[in-house]
């Protein structure tokens, strides 16, 4: 009998997943133990809806995938991002890891594409403009420089307007285009591709996504929501969702943060693992 308890006891201490029952959408997707220093925290993954994305956060974990060693310049395998701290947290917003300076700068040696469903998003049926003189607010444009780089600059390259004098000829177009564009559009005249097989997920409160610098720019980085971020939604490819642990989430978007937004103290991923 004290073999079989030591036994089980062993199983319990070293194995979470043999202890926790985890809750997830569905039960053929994998889930990941992600260890930090202020405690656990699992996500389940979407294959179905971010293949490529899963697979490389996956492998990148568990030292499967090759990455460019940023300090060595050599190429290397090991468990990516073991001891890698979230380096911008923003309180009620999200936490970010999976810089490897821990600081924002450097990633794997290599970007790869987003995988997002705008229309599945519900992008298409959003306007730039919902009246007249409203601009939507989930493009976070604030002057008139930013609707100029967000929306026109786009609008008139795509159209093809190259000077001040095709710009005044063609100005009655330009209105109208802008009248009816939707988010879609105006994110894909910025460079964003989608594809509408894809059962994309929204940006919602515990929603892992992936972080980037623009279209199809993914590598190792990656952020959590502390909330609903429906402004994000189109922009960044979101393949998880915490489903144990979001206290712990919580508690590290709640430290201490310096100017650049990088905790006071060292926020860190001591692995993550599959677990189911």
């Amino acid at each position: 009998m004290r073999f079989l308890y030591t036994i089980f006891f062993v199983l319990f201490t070293l194995h979470p997943a043999f202890a926790v029952e985890l809750k997830k959408e569905n039960p053929d997707n994998p889930a990941v133990l992600m260890k930090t220093n202020l405690g656990d925290v699992y996500i389940e993954l979407f294959p179905k809806a971010a293949p490529e994305t899963v697979k490389n956060f996956i492998d990148l974990a568990e030292g499967r995938k090759e990455f460019t060693d940023i300090k060595t310049k050599q190429k290397v395998k090991r468990p990516y991002y073991d001891g890698i701290v979230f380096h911008r947290v923003i309180a009620n917003f999200m936490i970010q890891g999976g810089s490897p300076l821990g600081n924002g700068i450097g990633g794997p040696g290599f970007k790869f594409k987003d995988e997002i469903n705008a229309v599945r998003l519900g992008l298409d049926k959003l306007k730039v403009f919902e009246t007249e003189d409203k601009i939507h607010p989930f493009l976070l444009i604030r002057s008139q420089p930013e609707f100029q780089s967000i929306v026109l600059g786009p609008l008139v390259r795509k159209m093809g307007i190259k000077n001040q004098e095709q710009f005044k000829s063609r100005l009655e177009e330009i209105k109208a285009k802008l009248t009816v564009m939707t988010l879609m559009e105006a994110y894909e005249n910025l460079g964003f591709r989608y594809d509408k097989e894809l059962p994309s997920i929204e940006p919602k409160k515990g929603a892992v996504a992936m972080a980037n610098a623009g279209p199809n720019t993914n590598g190792s980085e990656f952020f959590i929501n502390l909330k609903d971020t429906p402004w994000l939604a189109g922009k960044h490819t979101v393949f998880g969702k915490v489903i144990q642990g979001m206290s712990v989430v919580e508690k590290i978007g709640e430290t201490p943060v310096n100017p650049a937004l990088k905790p006071l103290k060292d926020m860190k991923i001591i692995s993550i693992r599959v677990v189911k």
